[in-house]
């Protein structure tokens, strides 16, 4: 009799006697691991397996069901000698069988006469199978499925000879099952890290978080509303710190890109590296390709920083993105699609760029389709204190300290300071006090002394005693009338005085005290 072992990937399968088997089935079992070995996934590597199963035990059938704890059907993973309706009954209604008692009895289980199964019966009909021997699969020694074979008609089963060889096939599955778990569960955690991250970006640059009561703030906001659900090419325009990158975030996170990447570019001296950094490489020696940004926000958004500064080819290159909506590689030849919204930005004078040469005048009427001017902070005083309060909320939760207001004095100093720097050198001064704190107000002394006058910061020639003493007792008393809303009555009561000595105190200082009843 021809043995098994010879030639079990045979295509006909033939009647065994399975007792007169040789014991040695190393060759099936290497043959059966380089079939889980793959990485497809769980059923595509069971699905290579179980004909080799029916191979090598001759069988008309076999398959392997897991348990499904979402539903009362059986997870058919993979079959093999089963039609598509046979498959479909089976997943159905294994769970309501005598064999899937296998689940809680943990042992091989053997149905002598399939024909005569209540459940199973239709396995026999098509096949005229006998014999169901099935073995459970287990997972962390709990029983998770099952492995089953319906051996051929005419078969001199051998249970002793069968059971063996299901159930190593049975421990290879369970390392199978526990590294794919391990993999969906590893994907799934990711998918919803990535969508906690996207969803904690979208809140982060809410429209909520432009800040500003002015109209020109006003202003800006409506139009950021207006072309974020477009795709329109937009140029941003405003002084350095004017949050130019913060309206460019806003344009993405509220946009019907804002699934897809947000990618930042900024132009460097180097030409030859600006083109490779945007576009990308081929041909490289280190590598036979580099992507660019550009290929990088495919279906998003790239937001080029400092757009005047990029050089001329840069710009030619830019320029065909727009006109053509396609690019090249540096070393390619075949032309890329580019599904991107181009954002841009710019601190410099664009029309004096054009006039003297350095800014090509096609690019620019391109990027000027849709332009937003970003105001300076000092044309915007009456938004500064907002801006202030919403810095110091983000700080304070960033930093674990209870910082709850910003005094008066140092709301004064605030607003009568010109801000070079724009919002951004007013968030690095509020982060700033908000670390040297010691107590849960912020006062003039916890601001940068570029903020401070003379005899608040400590840098006059001669700093005294008494001096001292009277800025830091003006700004207590200002800070006090604050609280009161102008009532000398209570904040001598605070300040554990009198209304006599507070109203000296008031007049020596030059407090006016109907400033804080508003």
């Amino acid at each position: 009799m021809l043995s098994p072992f010879a030639s079990f990937n045979r295509k006909e399968k033939s009647p065994t006697i399975l007792s007169e088997m040789k014991t040695d089935h190393s060759a099936f079992f290497v043959h059966a691991a380089t079939a889980l070995a793959g990485s497809e996934g769980l059923r595509s590597v069971t699905g290579r397996l179980v004909p080799l199963i029916t191979d090598y035990i001759p069988s008309a059938f076999a398959f392997v069901a897991l348990q499904n704890s979402d539903t009362a059907v059986a997870d058919v993973i993979a079959a093999d000698g089963l039609g598509v309706a046979d498959f479909r009954r089976l997943e159905s209604r294994i769970t309501k069988s005598s064999l899937w008692r296998i689940l809680k009895i943990a042992t091989p289980v053997a149905i002598d006469d399939l024909g005569l199964d209540a459940v199973l019966n239709f396995l026999a009909f098509g096949t005229g199978t006998r014999i169901l021997i099935a073995v459970p699969i287990f997972l962390e020694r709990l029983p998770v499925g099952v492995l089953a074979v319906g051996l051929l008609p005419q078969s001199n089963a051998a249970e002793n000879v069968v059971i063996p060889i299901l159930q190593a096939i049975s421990a290879m599955l369970s390392q199978t099952i526990r590294v794919d778990k391990m993999l969906a569960g590893e994907s799934r955690r990711l998918a919803e890290e990535n969508l906690h991250l996207k969803q904690e970006l979208k809140e982060k640059y809410d429209f909520s978080h432009l800040v500003g009561n002015t109209s020109s703030m006003r202003q800006i906001l409506d139009q950021v509303m207006q072309i974020a659900r477009s795709n329109s090419t937009v140029l941003l325009r405003g002084e350095s710190g004017t949050g130019k990158e913060l309206i460019a975030h806003a344009i993405h996170y509220n946009s019907l890109r804002s699934k897809r990447p947000f990618i930042k570019a900024a132009p460097t001296s180097a030409a030859t590296l600006n083109e490779a950094d945007l576009f990308g490489f081929e041909n490289l020696p280190d590598s036979a390709l580099r992507k660019g940004r550009m290929e990088l926000a495919e279906g998003g958004t790239l937001f080029i920083d400092e757009i005047a500064d990029l050089p001329g080819p840069t710009q030619a290159k830019l320029l065909k993105v727009l006109q053509d909506g396609e690019f090249e590689r540096i070393g390619g030849t075949e032309s890329i699609a580019a599904n991107v919204r181009l954002i841009t930005a710019t601190s410099r004078n664009l029309e004096q760029a054009v006039a003297s040469g350095r800014f090509r005048e096609d690019l620019f009427y391109y990027l000027n389709s849709f332009t937003i001017h970003l105001p300076p902070l000092r044309d915007r005083k009456s938004d500064i204190l907002l801006l202030a309060e919403h810095f110091l909320q983000k700080y304070e939760k960033i930093h674990k300290k209870s910082v709850k207001r910003i005094s008066t004095p140092a709301i004064d100093m605030l607003t009568a300071y010109h801000f070079p720097g724009n919002v951004r050198e007013l968030e690095n001064a509020i982060e700033r006090a908000v670390i040297v704190c010691d107590s849960n107000v912020i006062h003039g002394h916890h601001l940068p002394p570029t903020l401070q006058t003379a005899e608040v910061s400590g840098t006059v020639t001669r700093v005294t005693l008494a001096s001292a003493v009277e800025a830091f007792e003006s700004d207590l008393i200002q800070d006090t009338l604050k609280s009161t809303r102008g009532n000398i009555a209570k904040a001598s009561l605070l300040l554990d005085s009198t209304e006599r000595i507070l109203g000296y105190k008031i007049k020596k200082y030059a407090i006016d005290p109907k400033r804080f009843r508003r």
